[in-house]
């Protein structure tokens, strides 16, 4: 039981910190992100990446405002319930008329039941989570069709250059390469602080939450998984690799890790959705820094580094990925309103070995998809081919990140 004196005073504490705190690298999703009454605004994102900064930046563009930090352990004991004195609270501290802000609100059962009551009557709201399978879930049974969703990633090559006041390079792009773009590590360069969020996650978005005793493997799975991007995984494979009794266990830890925003897997293309389901799938990790810094052996291949980086890249964009491979194989084909619209190759180096290789893969996509133009991207070559009617462009990413919406 929390009793209102403490809300109170917690929300003038918050605030206070908030008024207080810097407004923060100005994110780029902050302008496409508009806040409508009758509608909740939903933030999603994995752990660190800048959420309550976000939220931070868009406070700072209304008249009137309240905040609330659901994580904040001095709120420890707040229900549903208490829902009704933040309202009336907000209301006798800084008047009526005020957008709501609600960081990490998935904290709280039933949170959705209280956002329904302020969508319905017309008030503006934003919330953030950082796990997309609850947040899901319960937009699915309160809010279907009264919500907006948006997904915060780690800092992108343009944000990075903004904060770090640079400008863009291949040096520049090869300082995020390995750095990575998880703000606060960006800034202070302490490995520290990425091995804590890595526990953090385990621990307060999986283990916890799922009851998970086992915590010693589910750490080894998701640094196995991190370290490993791009490179082809079964659920059987992983089950006698760890010694796991269950594929459904398996199964359960790998979605675990996705919702958590940790891995994201991409599968193999297949017209077959049932075939996509049993084929092999890729496993991409949030962040390079992240995975280098939580992993010895992934800071150690350069040209999985590059492709980790295209993978986030266009996951901020889109969300039906593919890998294609028949005779060969093309790293990434995007899928746009149930068609084919991109196909792209990912080269460390593309050289006179692996030329005729990565130019063989890329044009049976570009047949098999009936497109008229594919892309190889590279660390720093830069090139243009016309082969079967096809125009394939070489390009390094440093310069495709820049012009890439």
């Amino acid at each position: 039981m929390i009793t209102k004196e403490d809300i109170i005073e917690v929300i003038s504490l918050q605030r206070e910190s908030l008024d207080k705190a810097d407004i923060g690298t100005l994110r780029e999703e902050r302008k496409d992100l508009n806040i409508l009454d009758s509608f909740a605004v939903i933030i999603t994102g994995v752990r660190r990446c800048g959420k309550s900064t976000l939220l931070h930046q868009l406070i700072k563009r209304q008249k009137k405002s309240y905040y609330l930090n659901l994580e904040d352990p001095r709120l420890e004991g707040f229900s549903l319930s208490d829902f009704n004195k933040i309202e009336s609270i907000m209301k006798e501290v800084y008047g009526g008329g005020g957008v709501y802000f609600f960081d990490e609100i998935q904290n709280i059962p039933q949170w959705e039941k209280y956002i329904r009551y302020l969508v319905d009557k017309k008030e503006k709201v934003v919330l953030t989570g950082s796990n997309a399978s609850l947040l899901s879930r319960e937009l699915g049974t309160r809010l279907t069709g009264r919500h907006l969703s948006y997904e915060l990633f780690p800092f992108s090559f343009k944000e990075f250059l903004n904060l770090k006041k640079m400008d863009p390079s291949l040096d520049s792009f090869k300082e995020y390469l390995f750095q990575g773009g998880f703000p606060e590590f960006v800034k202070k360069n302490t490995p520290t602080i990425l091995h804590d969020l890595l526990s953090d996650i385990v621990m307060k978005d999986i283990a916890i939450r799922f009851n998970i005793k086992n915590t010693e493997i589910l750490r080894k799975i998701a640094i196995f998984l991190v370290s490993n991007v791009g490179k082809e995984y079964s659920y059987n494979s992983i089950k006698k690799m760890f010694e796991i009794k269950s594929v459904q266990s398996v199964i359960d830890y790998i979605s675990f890790f996705e919702n958590a925003y940790l891995i994201f897997s991409v599968p193999r293309f297949s017209y077959s959705f049932k075939q996509q389901q049993v084929n092999p799938k890729k496993a991409y990790s949030i962040d390079n820094g992240f995975s280098s810094n939580n992993s010895a052996s992934f800071s150690k291949d350069s040209g999985k580094m590059l492709e980790n980086l295209v993978f986030l890249a266009l996951r901020r964009k889109y969300k039906e990925i593919f890998y294609f491979q028949e005779k060969r194989e093309c790293d990434f084909i995007i899928k746009e309103k149930e068609k084919i619209t991109r196909a792209i190759q990912v080269c460390y180096n593309f050289n006179e070995e692996n030329q005729e290789r990565e130019i063989a893969g890329m044009l049976e996509a570009l047949k098999e998809f009936k497109l008229d133009q594919g892309l190889i991207l590279t660390y720093k070559q830069e090139d243009e081919f016309k082969l079967d009617g096809k125009i394939i462009k070489v390009l390094p990413v440093w310069k495709w990140l820049i012009n890439y919406k």
